[in-house]
C-alpha cells in the first residue's frame, strides 16, 4: 500500500522507538543513537518527536484535523535524516500519531497509511511500562491512557505481522536491552571487530543450546517467553 508521507532513503537503517507516554522513549532514542555511532562507526542520527515540539510551540495539543500534518512532518524529518546518515533512531513514527488519533478522537483513519509507512523501518523497539509515572503538564494524560496506548501499539504491530522487541530496565540496563535487540539486525552490515557486535557474539555464546525463540521479536529472554513459561 502506498503511503502519503516521505519514506526513508534506500539503504538507510531506521530504528523506530515506539511506546506510550512516560516510558523513556526520548532518553532512549538519544543515548541509543550516540552509542550506535560509537560502537559501529557509522553516521547515526537521532530524530526527535515532532509532536512534542508542536505542543511546546503552540501551548496546546493538536485537534483531529491537525494530526495528519503532524504525522507527515515526523515522516519528513526521518526521511531527511536518512539521506545523510546510515542509521536513524526515530523517537516515534507516524504510527504513534495514528495510535493517539484513535485514543483521543476515536478515529482510525491514520492507521493504514501509518502502518504502510512503518513497514519501511528496519526494526522497532517498544518501551515497556516499567518506569515510574511522571506528569508533564498537558503532554501526558495519565497511567490509564498509558496502558491503553501500549496495548494498541502492540496490537497494531502484531496484527500487521511486524516484529518488535520490548525494551525494559532502568538507566544503563534499558540501553543495554535496546542494544541487544538491534544488534542482530545491524551486525551483518558491520565492520569486523566493532564493540557492539563482539559483545553480541559473547552474549549469544552464553545462551543455552536450544533457547526459546519468540515469534514476535529477536530476544530469547523477552516478555513473550516469560508469558509462555507461565502457561
Amino acid at each position: 500500500m502506498a503511503t502519503p508521507w516521505p519514506e526513508p532513503a534506500a539503504g538507510a537503517l531506521v530504528l523506530a522507538v515506539l511506546g506510550a507516554e512516560c516510558t523513556g522513549k526520548t532518553t532512549l532514542a538519544e543515548v541509543l543513537a550516540r552509542r550506535l555511532s560509537e560502537d559501529t562507526g557509522w553516521p547515526c542520527a537521532h530524530v526527535g518527536e515532532h509532536l512534542r515540539d508542536w505542543c511546546e510551540a503552540t501551548g496546546r495539543t493538536p485537534r483531529a484535523d491537525e494530526q495528519a500534518d503532524i504525522a507527515l512532518e515526523q515522516a519528513r524529518r526521518i526521511a531527511v535524516a536518512s539521506q545523510t546518515h546510515r542509521v536513524v533512531v526515530a523517537d516515534t513514527t507516524p504510527l504513534m500519531t495514528a495510535v493517539y488519533h484513535q485514543e483521543v478522537f476515536g478515529l482510525d483513519t491514520l492507521d493504514a497509511p501509518a502502518l504502510a509507512w512503518h513497514r519501511r523501518c528496519t526494526f522497532t523497539l517498544l518501551t515497556a511500562l516499567d518506569l515510574p509515572w511522571q506528569a508533564d503538564a498537558h503532554l501526558r494524560d495519565g497511567p490509564a491512557v498509558q496502558t491503553r496506548v501500549d496495548a494498541r501499539v502492540r496490537a497494531l504491530l502484531v496484527n500487521a505481522g511486524m516484529p518488535f522487541a520490548v525494551v525494559r530496565g532502568r538507566g544503563p540496563a534499558r540501553l543495554e536491552s535496546a542494544l541487544d535487540a538491534v544488534a542482530p539486525t545491524l551486525r551483518r552490515r558491520a565492520q569486523p571487530g566493532r564493540g557492539l557486535f563482539t559483545r553480541l557474539a559473547e552474549r549469544e555464546a552464553d545462551q543455552p543450546a536450544w533457547p526459546w525463540r519468540c515469534d514476535n521479536c529477536d530476544q530469547p529472554d523477552c516478555e513473550h517467553a516469560l508469558q509462555a513459561l507461565r502457561r
